[in-house]
């Protein structure tokens, strides 16, 4: 978006500077060239640098004003959006009438025309697009949404301490680094659970590429395999954004995700302990991936039988390491000399923390 931004602008720049080619008197200086085709060559390429350079001053906070409008747009109902389009054009209609009665005015005729069309116009989209539903019910085209609330309008109002609140839910969520680099926000796409816009800062993209060109080969394959997860999200079909987000006091990215999260009023979609602490401390909603795999794992409790194949040694003498499918840790006493076979074990206690759970077992007598 930023680079049609900018190209737009040097378009714009090109175009201006063919119209002073074409008039060279207007310009207090001569452009250094007696050749016509030169003169328009240089006015053109002058022009376009220009306009470049204006595209890359406002394309960030034109391309920020763009996103809200469009957030904003996604969150109200079609007929609203329509009605109030079809107001602006009559109220940009109604200004260009309104100018054959203005413009003979001596002195400030001329001055009025575009107040008087900014004014014309915003009152029409506004008072069209809060009357969508009588509009529209007008010409016959009502939704059912559009009746319901007209039959909710005519019932009797409730006091207001009466009135039920309504909970509003954030359209978007932050993704940190450590969720990225996870990989599960992808099956989690996959089977529709997560339904809001996905929104990943420029500065989270920032520190994966510093993770991908670091020279620990284990932090390089993280941060890789993070970028490519990055890729396949914007390929899918469902919604992500990657503003450029200005927080210039912070350096730590998680601080600035905590700070984005609460001024948006947004949560933190995370696998990180620390930063689900911290964020909780500051009132930010945090969704840890780890804790919905914790709460989906099925229950296991003591005295349990379970078969589990032992893989490697364990911290403590004479323990035995496994896996189940899931990933979940077994722990199994005596298990250090029965590694790469498959044995019965009785479930003793259940170690359930934040970052995942244990499940110590012994050999089935």
């Amino acid at each position: 978006m930023k680079l049609i931004v900018r190209l737009v602008f040097a378009l714009l720049g090109a175009l201006a500077g063919s119209q002073v080619a074409a008039s060279p008197g207007a310009l207090p200086f001569h452009l250094p060239s007696s050749s016509p085709w030169a003169r328009w060559a240089i006015a053109i390429a002058l022009g376009a640098l220009a306009g470049l350079l204006v595209g890359w001053i406002v394309g960030g906070p034109l391309v920020r004003a763009i996103g809200r409008v469009e957030r904003a747009a996604q969150a109200r109902p079609a007929g609203e959006l329509v009605v109030g389009g079809v107001g602006l054009v009559l109220g940009l209609g109604a200004a260009a009438l309104a100018t054959f009665a203005v413009r003979p005015l001596p002195y400030v005729g001329r001055y009025l025309l575009l107040p008087l069309a900014l004014v014309l116009g915003y009152l029409f989209a506004v008072v069209g697009a809060r009357s969508h539903g009588s509009i529209l019910r007008l010409g016959g085209l009502g939704t059912d949404e559009a009746r319901n609330e007209a039959r909710e309008s005519r019932r009797p109002r409730l006091r207001e301490r009466e009135r039920p609140q309504r909970q509003t839910q954030p359209l978007a969520m932050l993704v940190d680094t450590s969720a990225i680099i996870d990989g599960r926000i992808g099956d989690l796409i996959s089977t529709g659970f997560v339904d809001r816009e996905l929104v990943i800062p420029v500065f989270v993209l920032q520190e994966l590429q510093r993770v991908a060109d670091s020279t620990d080969p284990q932090r390089r394959a993280r941060g890789r395999r993070g970028l490519e997860v990055v890729h396949d999200l914007r390929l899918s079909s469902h919604p992500v954004a990657t503003p450029e987000v200005s927080v210039p006091d912070i350096t730590d990215v998680d601080a600035k995700l905590v700070r984005v999260a609460h001024e948006q009023d947004m949560p933190i979609l995370t696998t990180d302990y620390n930063l689900n602490k911290v964020a909780q401390i500051q009132g930010v909603r945090v969704l840890n991936v780890n804790d919905l795999a914790n709460a989906l794992k099925p229950a296991v409790l003591p005295g349990e039988a379970l078969r589990v194949k032992v893989i490697r040694e364990g911290k403590e003498a004479e323990q035995g390491v496994g896996y189940l499918d899931d990933g979940t840790m077994i722990v199994v006493e005596g298990g250090r000399e029965r590694i790469g076979e498959l044995v019965e074990t009785e479930v003793t206690s259940v170690l359930q923390s934040p970052s995942g759970k244990m499940i110590f077992t012994r050999l089935a007598s």
